[in-house]
């Protein structure tokens, strides 16, 4: 028996109803600076399980079990690559920004480079994280439009809004300390549903987990996850220094994912925090990609013909092979994982606009004053992801996880050169025309990559785009720097 539309909109009632009383409850007593730093605070694990949620998201728990067909378990050699990189962060990255006491971190560009580095490194945050946002509410909405709004006979644009609705007003008052709490249920839901769809789909199997695996290893490349042909985008090295380097741009040089680490109370306990939880990820990701195989694997066992887009594939399972019950607890698990990365976003970027363009925390206003802003200006950000969504429905014709990652390749090199040059450069080294560069930078990795093929005798680009880019902000800055002394 599949889930009836009635059946789903129950679950997704009660479970918005839970997220609202953690927002009550982390709300009292809130004001402007409770809602960008959680008064400082945060538990260091909590911020590290709830942190899960928010970096895998809804992407993950579709797109990536999705993938395994198309590129086996080739995602794990980045994901050694991120336990690298948070290592990286937690020792080089976090020290800098406790001891300049940031709100924002885009305000140590501002103290080293000036203010033009600084709104630019800003401006990228903006546009980066709201096309992230973006790409992960579109696979939510699509889910919900499926399992709620289209037996409903409501259309796709009305889905969205109410989505962006409801995640505006939970997050309006508490900030990032509600985030910080409702990503901890959040994530919880997420892995658990991924744990019971493994022995939900063996026991429709009537086989072990173990032998559905061992299955996928004699008849399958699924589980293959090193690859070391040097010209293909999966090289594994391509993909371990890559990975490392994503971590460093889309978690370190982030506003949202640092935002939440910056409300722990100590520099010891953020990085803590950081090493465990790039443990836990591993493994984590290492779960939702065994779904894959599994998914594949009852797919194959059931004669199903495999959906069009690869991201289609677990809710087409679950919504009509899984009974009640296993609908049930996708809905749930994609709901959660879905909320726990939009939610964080809409309070980042409000954050990084509030602080580093209006610096409502240098401001004299009354607190009444700045939490009018601050209010609007969540609202409006919230609007702004309700019509990117619509647009990346519009368009996307691809697995969403990795339209994701190559616009972080284009649209988080400028932040990681900018970052790159604040920290090894010597303080007299200050680059004129900042601007002009961040913006060049992508563009020529466009072309590069457009034409790699004819160029570099074959070569394909993948995901390492992000390096070259991050490597041509960071020259540009360098010759610009000499400009003065000329």
């Amino acid at each position: 028996m599949s889930i009836s539309a009635n059946q789903s909109l129950l679950i997704f009632v009660s479970y918005i109803l839970l997220l609202f009383l953690i927002s009550f409850w982390t709300s009292k007593n809130s004001s402007t600076l409770s809602f960008f730093n959680g008064n400082k605070n945060s538990p260091w694990y909590a911020v590290m399980y709830g942190m899960i949620g928010t970096t895998l998201s809804g992407i993950t728990f579709i797109s990536l079990p999705g993938m395994v067909k198309g590129a086996s378990f080739s995602y794990l050699q980045m994901s050694l690559g991120y336990i690298i990189g948070y290592v990286g962060i937690a020792y080089i990255l976090m020290p800098i920004y406790y001891k300049n006491n940031l709100i924002s971190i885009y305000g140590y560009l501002d103290r080293r480079l000036g203010n033009s580095a600084y709104k630019t490194g800003a401006s990228f945050f903006i546009l980066s994280r709201g096309l992230q946002a973006a790409g992960k509410l579109f696979i939510m909405a699509t889910v919900l439009q499926t399992f709620i709004y289209t037996p409903l006979g409501i259309p796709y644009t009305v889905n969205a809004f109410i989505l962006l609705l409801i995640i505006t007003l939970y997050t309006l008052n508490g900030g990032i300390k509600t985030v910080v709490w409702t990503d901890t249920l959040q994530t919880t839901f997420m892995i658990g549903a991924g744990i019971l769809t493994l022995y939900l789909i063996g026991d429709q199997m009537e086989m072990s987990l173990s032998e559905i695996y061992q299955q996928a290893v004699n008849e399958t490349n699924y589980t293959q996850a090193f690859f070391w042909d040097a010209k293909a985008p999966n090289y594994f090295w391509k993909q371990f220094i890559t990975g490392a380097f994503i971590v460093i741009v889309m978690t370190g040089l982030d506003q949202d994912m640092m935002q939440k680490n910056l409300t722990i109370k100590t520099l010891k306990e953020a990085q803590k925090n950081m090493v465990l939880f790039s443990l836990i990820l591993f493994g984590t990701i290492a779960l939702f990609l065994v779904l894959g195989v599994f998914l594949y694997q009852y797919a194959d066992f059931l004669a199903l013909e495999l959906p069009k887009k690869s991201d289609q594939l677990f809710p087409l399972i679950a919504q009509q092979k899984l009974g009640l019950f296993g609908a049930c607890i996708f809905l749930l698990g994609v709901t959660a994982a879905a909320f726990s990365s939009a939610d964080s976003a809409i309070t980042s970027l409000t954050t990084s606009f509030c602080i580093d363009f209006l610096q409502i925390d240098k401001s004299d206003q009354s607190e009444k004053e700045k939490a009018r802003i601050r209010k609007i200006t969540h609202i409006a950000f919230a609007f702004v992801l309700f019509l990117l969504v619509v647009l990346f429905n519009s368009i996307n014709n691809t697995n969403a996880l990795d339209t994701i990652l190559k616009l972080a390749s284009y649209t988080y090199g400028p932040l990681l050169g900018l970052f790159a040059f604040s920290i090894l450069m010597s303080d007299e080294k200050k680059p004129q025309f900042v601007p002009i560069i961040c913006v060049a930078s992508p563009v020529i990795c466009y072309f590069l990559q457009a034409n790699s093929m004819a160029w570099l005798n074959g070569y394909k680009f993948g995901y390492e785009l992000l390096l070259l880019n991050g490597v041509l902000t960071f020259l540009g800055l360098l010759m610009t720097s000499f400009l003065k002394k000329l």
